[in-house]
């Protein structure tokens, strides 16, 4: 069988009312993991997402766990022919009209000039239901291919039952090779295909100096300030004007990206001014686009997520503050061992302020695809089919902890086939989809699911 661009859009146009009205329903539904409020619109989406794979004529089931569930579902073609596994997650992060840029209702799905605005349209359903309509389609086609379908609940807050859901469906599954919808492109028409993803520490840093506040009058200057306190030793860490970390130890971690490496992405088409205008920067501390490049996919970092402590209300409240916390994390790339950059950071503060409380959070390791080349050359050659351009291979700065516990507990290839783009607002107010990374996106994962058929 040959496939052909004609015959998968006729099929994609006339299934894309459908397609629409089943991405409108999962994404209106705000399934919010970090939030234990929503716990039951998590459950609600497992049933969406178990119910989607049975009426398409395949085996669901809800996977419990001591956290959030997850789905397991299967597309049997043929016993004797191979199978691949899809992975996406089903969760999302917070959203509120009116915070964070929002200007819409984020659980109101809305289609516009070929876009779809909702929370969750990009990161993950979108992708996620794009892949899984291919994975429909190859069935009906009867590729010779089984597909079976993990859908996680809880990605965005570190997948910490992961482990436990995979223990249970070992032994269910047949894959031989795992495929990842959740990565990004570098720009739109500038496909990529992820080989690595940065690892995460995050920490919480938290000192107290007294039991209340105080008149700052009365108190201010021998009394202790724990928010100034916390401000030094944050600068102590790294330089805020050039994001160099300055942790003893830290610079032995990692090894920084070659010229080589650097150029190669810029010729993948790295653009400023298109980052600048996809994430709403005004200004950024390196005007080189190598540079900047470098810094995202190929190098570690360490970000002040926020500081709390004392009074945050209109006016100034002259007190000095009990106590503060501070939010941290550090971003890793392949090769760095979270433990390790912990120890580190934490002997440090401890060194430059021996009454500050130090908490792990949030520990993911990176990720750096060990697979044939075949797997990465087949996913290559699928984007191509789909979307008329070759993809640059690269390092993602994000992190999903669920590749680096199915590459070390599945032990078999992990490989990714990303739809979104930059401007799609990952984590962003007025989160979107374009219709092209739809229709593309099908035509490469039945592309991808054929190629997979014939090794």
């Amino acid at each position: 069988m040959t496939l052909s661009h004609k015959d998968l859009d006729a099929i994609v146009e006339k299934q894309r009312k459908d397609f629409i009205a089943d991405y409108k329903k999962l994404v209106e539904i705000p399934s919010v993991s970090p939030d234990p409020a929503h716990k039951k619109d998590v459950e609600k989406v497992c049933e969406m997402a178990a119910e989607y794979i049975q009426q398409a004529g395949g085996t669901a089931e809800i996977i419990s766990s001591k956290g959030n569930p997850a789905v397991f579902g299967r597309f049997e073609v043929d016993p004797n022919a191979p199978t691949v596994a899809l992975y996406a997650h089903l969760d999302v992060q917070p959203a509120t009209k009116g915070e964070g840029g929002w200007t819409r209702d984020p659980f109101d799905f809305v289609e516009e000039k070929g876009r779809f605005y909702s929370r969750g349209t990009t990161d993950d359903k979108g992708p996620a239901l794009t892949a899984f309509w291919a994975a429909k389609i190859a069935k009906d086609m009867n590729i010779p291919l089984n597909i079976e379908f993990i859908f996680e609940t809880e990605e965005e807050i570190g997948s910490p039952s992961f482990p436990e859901i995979i223990e249970k469906i070992k032994p269910k599954m047949k894959a031989s090779s795992v495929i990842i919808s959740d990565t990004i492109w570098i720009a739109q028409g500038k496909p990529a295909i992820t080989i690595g993803l940065r690892g995460l520490c995050g920490l919480m840093v938290k000192l107290r100096t007294s039991s209340k506040d105080t008149h700052s009058g009365m108190t201010g200057g021998p009394a202790r300030n724990p928010v100034g306190e916390l401000c030094q030793v944050i600068a102590k860490c790294y330089d805020a004007k050039t994001g160099e970390i300055t942790i003893p130890g830290f610079a032995e971690t990692w090894t920084p990206p070659t010229q080589e490496q650097i150029n190669e992405f810029v010729e993948a088409g790295f653009d400023i001014p298109k980052f600048k205008a996809a994430h709403g920067l005004e200004k950024l501390r390196y005007d080189d686009p190598g540079v900047v490049a470098s810094k995202i996919y190929a190098s570690p970092t360490f970000e002040v997520h926020g500081i709390a402590g004392g009074y945050q209300g209109p006016g100034i409240k002259t007190v000095v503050p009990p106590e503060a916390e501070a939010k941290i994390s550090c971003r890793l790339i392949p090769g760095q061992d979270p433990d390790q950059v912990f120890e580190l950071v934490q002997k440090y503060i401890k060194e430059l302020c021996p009454d500050c409380e130090i908490e792990k959070e949030n520990v993911l390791k990176p990720y750096g695809a060990k697979v044939d080349r075949k797997y990465i050359e087949a996913v290559k050659d699928s984007i191509e089919f789909g979307f008329g351009k070759r993809p640059a291979e690269m390092v993602e700065g994000g992190s999903i902890g669920a590749a680096v516990t199915m590459d070390e507990m599945l032990n078999i290839p992990v490989v990714f086939m990303g739809l979104s783009l930059p401007t799609d607002s990952y984590h962003g107010p007025d989160e979107s989809f374009a219709w092209e990374q739809v229709s593309g996106g099908v035509r490469s994962f039945v592309k991808y699911f054929d190629l997979l058929s014939k090794m």
